[in-house]
């Protein structure tokens, strides 16, 4: 048991120091003569938020090291949350890197596939860890729920661009509906989908991601597509509202 729990702690901390370092090589010197941003230009779409919105990656590795510090204490050997995230964390590492291997060798439709895997290994850590459902400690709800709830976030937002990146690159961006209807109606998608997290967990941190990203889309959309801008900001203000409701019966139930 001893050998596993150490296994595993070390085991988060070389994927961790790993993920940062390649991901942070991708997009300041560039694989395959191409930076992360570049790729991401070169496939534009009209769900994609403006350039500072990525900036979130920085809060995201910031929380996640608060993790992989927080698990790493002898004091929390046997700790509930450390059978809950396993070896998923180490997984989500690796398809992370995966994933942006094959971006920049621009195979945009395979990474789609590695961006659903991610996207199904956070959803397991999130449900497994019980977040907005079970009550922990502050720390615990600090450094271990905190940093899986923003990243959940943000992947969820990054699927939606993945698969719209996919779709420019194989050159179906209208897809009978047309591109601004599409990106309109997933916007009200994940409207939705912030509302029900939001209402069976009340996980505000969720929301905040996803309030961040659409405003990101409006700050883009704002001087080209002007009616994507409107529905992204409309969208923002509904799920601040939600949010705000959360909060209260959070504190009615008290």
């Amino acid at each position: 048991m001893k050998s596993n729990w150490n296994l595993l702690r070390y085991g988060n901390i070389l994927a961790y120091i790993v993920v940062v370092i390649v991901n942070s090589l991708a997009g300041a010197i560039g694989i395959n003569g191409h930076l992360t941003g570049e790729i991401s230009d070169k496939y534009a779409t009209l769900i994609a938020p403006a350039g500072y919105v990525f900036g979130i990656w920085g809060v995201i590795y910031l929380l996640l090291l608060g993790f992989v510090a927080y698990q790493y204490s002898s004091k929390r050997r046997e700790a509930p949350f450390q059978d809950k995230v396993g070896y998923l964390f180490i997984l989500s590492c690796v398809i992370n890197i995966c994933w942006l291997l094959l971006w920049h060798y621009e195979m945009i439709s395979a990474s789609v596939v590695l961006m659903l895997g991610l996207l199904l290994a956070l959803i397991t850590i999130y449900t497994r860890l019980g977040i907005g459902v079970e009550k922990v400690q502050r720390n615990e709800m600090l450094f271990v729920q905190l940093p899986f709830s923003v990243y959940l976030g943000w992947i969820t937002v990054a699927t939606i661009a993945n698969v719209a990146a996919a779709l420019v690159s194989l050159g179906q961006a209208d897809l009978f509906l047309g591109a601004v209807n599409w990106t309109i109606l997933v916007i009200v998608v994940a409207i939705l989908i912030t509302g029900i997290v939001l209402w069976t967990r009340r996980d505000i941190a969720y929301s905040v991601v996803l309030i961040w990203a659409l405003i990101g889309i409006y700050v883009k959309q704002s001087n080209l597509t002007p009616l994507i801008a409107y529905a992204a900001i409309i969208g923002a203000a509904i799920i601040a509202l939600d949010a705000a409701l959360a909060i209260l019966r959070g504190r009615k139930n008290k």
